[in-house]
């Protein structure tokens, strides 16, 4: 299971793909509990409530046959009928309003946890990826990172989220509930978890071809382990320490790649793709569409479209040498 750690490369994505979670049936937070609680009143009592409609018909159908049996046919005082109709409206609506009380009740204790000294970060969605920057009151210690985010254990944390094009929707289900991303306004949700782990979350609101591809991963870290992957982060990417590693630098800045990419530490200042300063610490490439292994981003990079139809890569004709040149470095962004 997982293991919580400072290394940048402590989850990848063959160790770590069994472990990544993604249910409503596991609250990792407190807001995801309140929810959870929510969802298991309601049913158990829309359990019993059909348990006991269904015995009544039953009930209704023995009597019936019975009444046939005998060719008889009692008739029912038609006060009686009345009084059974009232008290089964009356018990149904009582039903319904005290599940609405809890239902107001919850969504009032979600919307308050808040706190002061909360990490705040913001979330922007794309077709199809999520941009993720840690605020700072320096500009200089912001971290810009994609698709992967991660956060401390036991420290609520504030999430303000936008969207670039059109609607989408941020939801980790083992954290918090869902939030719309609307173009032009950006709304806030909070979350605090309350255990270590890899949750996945999932763009809950259709936004094109490659609405389905478009994850992210969330890794709760203990605060003094997350201390150090934030720090390490902050850091600009290093010059390349090998000959294949400095081709594939001179690869990557005569290519296009740096019109659309940026990387934190070089010329490379694109602004239309995801940030790429520590790629090689991710997990997956495309939002979750591809494990990050050099044979995957090495197909990604050539025609993203095969793997990712309609996304806004284009592809990029490169000779084997400079194939390999560029995974060595992007693979050495870490």
């Amino acid at each position: 299971m997982y293991q919580p750690s400072g290394d940048l490369l402590a989850y990848p994505y063959a160790m770590r793909s069994g472990d990544i979670v993604q249910s409503v049936l596991s609250p990792a937070g407190a807001q995801a509990s309140s929810i959870h609680q929510l969802w298991l009143l309601m049913l158990w009592t829309t359990t019993v409530v059909c348990v006991v409609v269904l015995a009544f018909i039953a009930v209704a159908v023995l009597r019936h046959r019975r009444r046939d049996e005998v060719a008889t046919i009692p008739t029912t005082p038609e006060r009686s009928l009345v009084r059974s109709v009232w008290a089964a409206t009356t018990l149904s609506l009582l039903i319904l309003l005290m599940l609405l009380v809890a239902s107001v009740w919850m969504t009032r204790g979600v919307e308050s946890l808040e706190a002061s000294g909360a990490l705040t970060i913001n979330i922007i969605g794309h077709q199809w990826w999520w941009e993720i920057e840690y605020e700072d009151t320096s500009p200089s210690r912001r971290v810009l990172t994609a698709n992967e985010m991660h956060i401390p254990v036991g420290r609520p944390v504030v999430l303000k989220v936008s969207s670039r094009d059109v609607i989408h929707s941020f939801w980790v289900p083992n954290l918090q509930g869902k939030r719309d991303l609307i173009p032009g306004y950006t709304t806030a949700i909070w979350l605090q978890p309350d255990r270590p782990g890899i949750f996945r979350g999932q763009c809950a609101e259709f936004c094109g071809l490659q609405h389905a591809h478009m994850a992210l991963d969330v890794v709760a870290e203990a605060g003094p382990d997350f201390d150090r992957w934030l720090e390490g982060m902050r850091k600009p990417a290093g010059p390349p320490e090998t000959d294949q590693q400095r081709k594939g630098h001179a690869v990557f800045m005569s290519r296009r790649c740096a019109g659309c990419h940026a990387i934190n530490g070089t010329e490379a200042y694109g602004q239309i793709g995801p940030d790429l300063t520590h790629i090689g610490s991710r997990s997956t490439i495309g939002a979750g569409t591809l494990p990050n292994t050099r044979d995957h981003m090495n197909a990604w990079v050539k025609n993203p479209q095969v793997s990712k139809p309609g996304n806004q890569m284009p592809p990029n004709p490169l000779s084997d040498e400079d194939s390999r040149a560029l995974q060595a470095y992007l693979e050495f962004l870490k």
